[in-house]
């Protein structure tokens, strides 16, 4: 029998208790998840990719079918390569379903075997986005609760940094 593999894509900048949660609950219904991080540099991230890999695979370590790669160009073709067999998505609110039916919608436009899981995460990160982290984090806020602790120390540390080079 086929391994059911699903590619979870994203920038992850940074991952978040939101993506984990996701991945966690992705892995009772696929045999692996894939998360697959896209550079996307026209973002301007504030970790680099390969902090980013290297936070996701931190946080991601007691998950055996969990797998983490970058991946570039049509996501569609990544799927196809890894021989997966569902995109997940994350909808936490009305606002994201426009976009992601969207997406999903022409990737099934271009792909025509691959189905898009969309997820819904618990109540308790269902308002949680990167962005809003990183803007707690700039600002000195808690974090413990919304992120991986490898994420959470290399925020304080990533925004320690920024500092003192601002201040010289």
């Amino acid at each position: 029998m086929r391994k059911r593999i699903a590619i979870y894509p994203g920038t992850f900048d940074p991952f978040t208790n939101g993506h984990l949660d996701l991945v966690v609950r992705g892995l009772r219904i696929f045999d692996e998840v894939i998360v697959a991080l896209a550079p996307s540099l026209k973002k301007n991230p504030l970790f680099s990719v390969e902090e980013r890999i290297s936070l996701i695979e931190r946080s991601l370590t007691k998950y055996d079918r969990v797998k983490h790669e970058v991946f570039e160009g049509l996501l569609v073709d990544y799927v196809k390569e890894k021989n997966g067999i569902a995109i997940i998505r994350g909808l936490r609110a009305v606002s994201d379903f426009e976009y992601e039916l969207q997406m999903a919608l022409m990737n099934r436009r271009l792909l025509s075997e691959i189905e898009t899981v969309f997820m819904m995460p618990s109540e308790e990160y269902s308002f949680l986005t990167a962005t809003i982290v990183k803007e707690i984090a700039s600002l000195g806020g808690c974090v413990k609760r919304l992120v991986p602790l490898p994420v959470e120390k290399a925020l304080k540390e990533k925004f320690k940094r920024l500092k003192e080079r601002n201040c010289r």
